[in-house]
């Protein structure tokens, strides 16, 4: 057997296609092709059933995957962890969160905690588990392959990992003022018939908000689809229609209006998600620390709970 083509039967599980796994090692379909048809024939056993969707894992295929699985999170940590160990190298703690995150509660409380380590930095990359769509996420594998910490919107179910749930998102459901000026405000979700909806990508998990719009968009009309909280945003301050958007990215904004709050939309759980064997790390323990107090600086925010409410005047006493 040629170990190496060990390495592209994981590419190929974890892309669910010929040209992904090409694209991931800088080779083309047909090395691919080849590489996995030889591993087929030192094992003896199909892995792989094509369909129009792409490769899909066999009973054997996940049975070899299941197995090379630590070996894969090992070796694709070794290069982090060597950096770790370098004590004349400024750390850096990859970390996958999403935009919503990113720019709600780690951007705004990251300078003071920069002040407070000046020899550690962050790197905050997107991750394609974080909204826990069906869509896009790698069909197999290692949750933590390319990076130190986590922070996802759905509670981790398998890996070994040190997991923590930090706080709820809440989310609301916003519209441009225009669009309700136009349009009408509903009160409830019977009366979202007469509204264009703009409705999270499909194949994400229904849970929370995904659930609640799930439903309120079939008598609606969907005018767009989006994974990205920021492109659903984006399309509410055009007046496109309504969209559950994260209360820490809505509320403040004065060109989105909330129709309801996360007690009707829903909201999704944050949880910080982080390797065993790093989690000991001085670098790993000081940014896991500071999640979690940036978290419990914004919950109000986060959960939605310090909406705008215009106070109505006192009521004028009647001259005796």
């Amino acid at each position: 057997m040629n170990w190496d083509d060990l390495r592209y039967f994981l590419a190929v599980a974890a892309a669910g296609s010929l040209s992904g796994a090409g694209q991931q090692l800088g080779v083309n379909t047909t090395t691919v092709l080849r590489r996995v048809g030889s591993l087929e024939d030192d094992l003896g056993t199909r892995l792989f059933e094509r369909e129009r969707t792409g490769y899909r894992l066999t009973p054997s295929g996940e049975k070899l995957a299941e197995a090379l699985e630590p070996v894969d999170r090992r070796l694709a940590a070794l290069p982090r962890d060597f950096v770790a160990d370098d004590k004349g190298r400024e750390a850096v703690v990859r970390l996958a969160a999403g935009d919503s995150i990113a720019a709600g509660i780690i951007a705004p409380e990251y300078p003071s905690f920069r002040e407070q380590h000046p020899g550690l930095a962050l790197d905050i990359v997107p991750d394609p588990r974080i909204s826990a769509a069906g869509g896009g996420v790698p069909r197999i594998g290692n949750p933590m392959r390319d990076v130190d910490l986590a922070l996802r919107l759905a509670r981790p179910t398998q890996g070994d990992m040190l997991m923590r749930k930090l706080g709820d998102m809440g989310f609301g459901l916003y519209a441009s003022p225009g669009y309700l000026a136009a349009r009408g405000t509903p009160q409830q979700m019977g009366q979202m018939s007469d509204h264009d909806v703009i409705g999270f990508s499909e194949g994400e998990t229904p849970i929370g908000p995904v659930w609640w719009l799930s439903r309120a968009e079939k008598p609606a009309h969907v005018v767009m689809r989006a994974a990205s909280d920021m492109a659903r945003a984006e399309a509410a301050r055009e007046g496109m229609g309504l969209a559950a958007l994260p209360c820490i990215m809505a509320e403040g904004d004065g060109r989105l209006t909330r129709v309801f709050g996360p007690e009707i939309i829903g909201a999704l759980e944050i949880w910080l998600m982080a390797r065993n064997d790093l989690a000991q790390l001085a670098h790993i323990r000081a940014v896991m620390a500071f999640m979690v107090e940036a978290v419990k600086q914004r919950r109000g925010r986060l959960e939605g709970r310090l909406h705008d409410v215009t106070e109505l005047p006192a009521p004028q006493r009647a001259n005796p």
